[in-house]
């Protein structure tokens, strides 16, 4: 059952992937997380639109990060991440690799998180990632 702490975050993850599944290449000028388009300013075609999950602790809000592949052992993670599903106060992100570039790399690695776990969403640019 969801308590009300979730309800919040829960709402912009399902804004952000109703937005992916149905990316469009309209244009719009609102510039926050939960704004009605995928995209800035131009007619660029973009399916994405990357977080940064944070979690709370003593010490204030902690990036969450999650490993770039399904080893047991990873040798890399990232705190980069894509929305791919939203059920109730529960959500499965793609993990996604953070390129010199500004792109991203979409990876095969994916974790279930329950939404009452963040305190806060970080939304980065929106951008067209292939293969997804």
């Amino acid at each position: 059952m969801c308590n009300n702490n979730c309800n919040c975050i829960s709402d912009i993850l399902k804004i952000i992937y109703l937005l992916q599944k149905n990316a469009d290449t309209e244009d719009m000028c609102i510039e926050s997380c939960d704004r009605p388009m995928l995209g800035e300013f131009s007619s660029v075609y973009y399916n994405t639109r990357p977080i940064m999950l944070y979690t709370c602790n003593s010490n204030g809000t902690t990036p969450w990060t999650a490993p770039t592949t399904r080893d047991a052992d990873p040798a890399s993670t990232s705190s980069v991440f894509r929305v791919e599903k939203i059920d109730g106060c529960c959500a499965t992100f793609r993990v996604l690799i953070a390129n010199e570039d500004g792109s991203y790399t979409s990876t095969e690695s994916f974790f279930t998180m329950n939404l009452e776990c963040i305190c806060c969403v970080r939304c980065l640019g929106d951008t067209l990632i292939e293969g997804i």
